[in-house]
């Protein structure tokens, strides 16, 4: 099997981006990367993470401050300087069968049959958690962090979340991709688009959260 050899500094980085992953839905930022590690600015971790794309572990998306992606193949390995090596769990190979969900009617359960486009088989080490179904994506909200109209969003099922975990939320009779914020004075839906603002959830109004964001696939089926 073919191995992929990663400085120490580059594993670290890898194994940060993999973290955030699962912690929130999202990959760090340059300047978060930077302040994590110790660098003294965002290009030293811009230059780690362009040697990672050489090497295809990663792929960079321009125009995003948060535009980074896996895109190590199941059953690949990785080597530090020291030649440490680990190998993706037997279950990565396994394939997924995920309903695609459409527009979401108002109101009704956004597993509801209606809603289900087609059946799609994935991947399963494609995600940092394994997901229930794919959500197609609507609009450009959430565009900085890569997540652009028409993407299919891999969501795990749940009821609960931490702040700054994207999610995606009913507010009322809407269902909205956004990064969850909690505090005592109520709940907060923030975009990652500057020209959209923040959805206040009023006191009194219909919330539920549906399910976190654990991949993204770009749409093109």
């Amino acid at each position: 099997m073919d191995t992929i050899k990663l400085t120490a500094r580059q594993q670290q980085i890898l194994e940060l981006i993999q973290t955030a992953l699962h912690n929130t839905g999202a990959p760090p930022t340059r300047a978060e990367i930077a302040a994590e590690l110790g660098f003294k600015s965002a290009n030293a971790a811009e230059e780690h993470l362009q040697a990672l794309a050489r090497k295809g572990v990663i792929q960079l998306v321009s125009g995003t401050s948060r535009g980074i992606r896996l895109k190590q193949a199941a059953g690949d390995s990785f080597n530090t300087t020291g030649f440490k090596q680990f190998q993706l769990p037997a279950q990565a190979l396994a394939q997924l069968c995920l309903p695609l969900i459409g527009r979401v009617a108002a109101g009704s359960p956004i597993l509801a049959q209606e809603h289900i486009e087609q059946n799609y088989t994935v991947e399963a080490s494609l995600f940092s958690q394994q997901p229930d179904y794919l959500l197609k994506v609507k609009g450009l909200s959430m565009r900085d962090i890569g997540i652009m109209d028409g993407d299919l969003l891999a969501v795990k099922t749940t009821r609960e979340a931490r702040n700054g975990q994207i999610v995606v939320a009913r507010v009322g009779e809407e269902v909205t991709v956004k990064r969850f914020h909690k505090t005592s004075e109520g709940i907060s839906l923030l975009p990652e688009n500057p020209d959209f603002s923040p959805i206040k959830v009023p006191t009194g109004e219909i919330f539920e959260i549906e399910g976190l964001a654990v991949g993204l696939i770009r749409n093109q089926f």
